[in-house]
């Protein structure tokens, strides 16, 4: 079937599902990057695989206009967010320090004031059964869609991950890759970031330890 077709459908067929189908716009998206940090670096299984996959979501996210946040958890014992990460950042970005395990507490409330228009978030980054748990919980809780990016999620411990992927999609939240959640965004060729972000998934990646299956 051609794009042209395709397009033909989506304005003919009435929306009938009152089941939420997980499909996701920049206007109403931010990108989430929970806490990758230095101190992190020997702990983490698959660390530099989740640094790679965060670094390309910034990019990706930074081509679409998306609104990003990056935090840190208490910096001053866990060192800075992973400069392959803030390299790639918009110009005078920086992550929020936190203390909550949460991405959603009082270090952050001015970020999410700025942005009450967000209704989905892409979230990646460590670890999977604490900080992004929380987080995810937390979002879902006050009615925002969370888009787990499987790809650029890990803990020290491999059950950890992969209980924590199943316990947060449990409560409503959707599962992705990097290269699936930004090739939706686009939607088509057309889009104008098309070149950009499918030029950052014919780069090499990091070799990964991390299981596909959930």
């Amino acid at each position: 079937m051609h794009s042209s077709e395709t397009d033909n459908l989506r304005v003919h067929l009435p929306r009938m599902s009152r089941t939420p189908t997980g499909k996701i716009a920049p206007k109403q998206c931010a990108l989430l990057v929970c806490d990758v940090q230095d101190r992190f670096t020997s702990l983490i299984t698959g660390f530099d695989a989740v640094v790679d996959t965060c670094r390309r979501m910034v990019a990706g996210a930074k081509a679409l206009d998306m609104p990003i946040l990056v935090t840190e958890q208490y910096p001053k014992a866990l060192g800075a967010t992973k400069q392959l990460i803030t390299d790639s950042l918009p110009d005078g970005m920086q992550a929020y320090p936190k203390l909550l395990f949460s991405m959603c507490g009082d270090d952050t409330a001015g970020w999410w004031a700025k942005h009450s228009e967000i209704r989905q978030v892409l979230l990646c980054g460590i670890e999977a059964h604490v900080c992004v748990l929380q987080t995810a919980l937390d979002l879902l809780e006050h009615g925002i869609e969370v888009h787990l990016v499987v790809d650029g999620i890990s803990s020290q411990r491999l059950v950890d991950r992969q209980v924590a992927l199943k316990r947060v999609s449990q409560s409503g939240a959707f599962l992705g890759t990097s290269e699936m959640l930004l090739f939706q965004l686009m939607q088509g060729a057309k889009h104008p970031a098309f070149k950009t972000i499918s030029a950052l998934f014919k780069e090499k990646r990091a070799d990964s330890p991390l299981p596909g299956k959930l």
